[in-house]
């Protein structure tokens, strides 16, 4: 084989070679290649953000977008030409997922209208349940925040807690209270339903609901009051408030301090009229030493004065001051209700002695003989109706001390007379007495056999 020969084999063996190489590489071009899927929403540079919230809507966490968006072809590539709807009714597609707060009397507006997304970010948020803000912010968005303008807040409503008192979405009462109050209250107010379940006496607005009083969110007044007291009192004890402020004596304990809760409990109490105490030790609680009065004059010492004398006035020994004085105020000297002589000396008028006649029989003083009225008599001759049935007539009070003494009937030991505490000098004797005050000489009677005083 020649040389030429030889070169003409190598090179078509070459040529060989390198087609089979060339049609490899062209088969190869021409396979189908895998489908590319396009990138998620919350993976692309358009929507990436949606997860950096630290709470987000299990939907967009899972990247099903369309679940609630639908499908839209063309938007991955040309988001601008192809643009997704505005979601027509949102409450329909939220309850597509979650429950309807349809069976509840109730709803809140957003919740009614179908608005979700007006307390909720569809995507996610910084806040749990993707609210678009924290407590009371969120609610104030909608809510004028002027209920927290006062001093005194309640503490949920203070520290943005509306959703301890109010369900956000529905409920069977009214502002859409998690219960009817007063239970609300006693979700957290746990000794105040005790004490007004266990208590004899309850106040009704207490018990009927306790924004009678106390308003639920703040106000000016300590403990969120609707009024101070005496005024939040008068609100509805009208009564009260005419004979409290058109009152000529004015019993001191309303006008200082806590005013009627100085006496009276507000929620509930053990003791008639919701008072704080037994009737006679709260009276004592204050008249336990001298009390001067706006007048000037000097009220005794009673808490001293019952001790130290072991005869009693009736309604001293039921303990019921009340029964002769009012304790809100009266027309009357010392807030006595009815009439009763202030004074040493006083022309008789039964008006005067009205008090006096709500216990004791008025013929004591009409009948100027008597076998059976009194024993203050010296024979027949009735000498009550010889002290006080004279146009300078004797009061009960130069003889009696209407509290308590040490001598029979509360006869006194002295009687005021201006300055002078003169003595009454009172003698008993088994069938009638003496005395010798300071205004006439002594002087003697006898039921059984007249005495003769000269």
């Amino acid at each position: 084989m020649t040389g030429k020969i030889k070169n003409i084999i190598i090179l078509f063996i070459i040529i060989i070679l390198l087609q089979s190489t060339f049609l490899s590489k062209t088969v190869y071009s021409q396979e189908v290649p895998s489908p590319v899927e396009p990138p998620s929403c919350t993976t692309s540079d358009c929507h990436s953000d949606l997860m950096q919230n630290t709470f987000i809507h299990d939907p967009v966490k899972e990247n099903e977008c369309a679940l609630c968006h639908g499908e839209l072809a063309g938007h991955n590539q040309n988001p601008g030409e192809f643009k997704f709807k505005e979601v027509d009714d949102i409450g329909e597609l939220c309850y597509s997922c979650h429950d309807s707060f349809e069976n509840n009397s109730f709803m809140h507006g957003p919740v009614e209208d179908g608005e979700c997304t007006a307390c909720h970010s569809p995507h996610g948020s910084s806040n749990k349940y993707q609210l678009l803000d924290q407590g009371s912010d969120l609610c104030f968005i909608c809510h004028e925040p002027d209920i927290m303008s006062g001093k005194f807040a309640h503490g949920p409503a203070d520290t943005g807690g509306c959703l301890a008192c109010h369900d956000p979405h529905s409920s069977d009462y009214a502002k859409n209270l998690r219960y009817k109050p007063p239970e609300l209250c006693f979700m957290c107010h746990t000794n105040k339903k005790t004490e007004l379940k266990e208590a004899k006496v309850i106040h009704k607005p207490a018990a009927d609901n306790c924004v009678n009083c106390h308003n639920p969110h703040s106000n000016k007044h300590k403990y969120m009051l609707s009024e101070m007291v005496p005024a939040l009192c008068f609100s509805c004890h009208k009564k009260k408030k005419e004979n409290v402020q058109e009152a000529a004596t004015k019993h001191g304990a309303i006008v200082v301090g806590k005013s009627c809760l100085n006496c009276h409990e507000a929620h509930a109490s053990n003791i008639a009229n919701r008072l704080s105490k037994a009737p006679m030790d709260l009276c004592l609680g204050c008249h336990n030493k001298s009390v001067r009065t706006d007048a000037g004059d000097v009220l005794a010492n009673i808490k001293e004065l019952l001790a130290k004398n072991r005869d009693h006035h009736g309604p001293i020994k039921r303990k019921d001051c009340s029964g002769c004085h009012n304790p809100h105020g009266s027309d009357e000297f010392r807030m006595l209700k009815e009439g009763y002589p202030s004074t040493f000396y006083m022309p008789f008028n039964e008006d005067n002695y009205k008090l006096c006649f709500k216990c004791h029989l008025k013929s004591i003083v009409q009948d100027p003989t008597t076998f059976k009225l009194t024993n203050f008599r010296n024979g027949n001759v009735n000498l009550h109706y010889k002290h006080v049935r004279q146009h300078k007539g004797r009061t009960c009070r130069a003889c009696h001390e209407t509290h308590a003494s040490n001598f029979p009937k509360h006869i006194r030991e002295n009687v005021p007379f201006g300055n002078w505490e003169f003595p009454v000098n009172y003698i008993k004797t088994e069938t009638g007495g003496s005395c010798a005050p300071g205004c006439h000489k002594a002087k003697k009677y006898d039921r059984e056999e007249e005495a003769i005083n000269k």
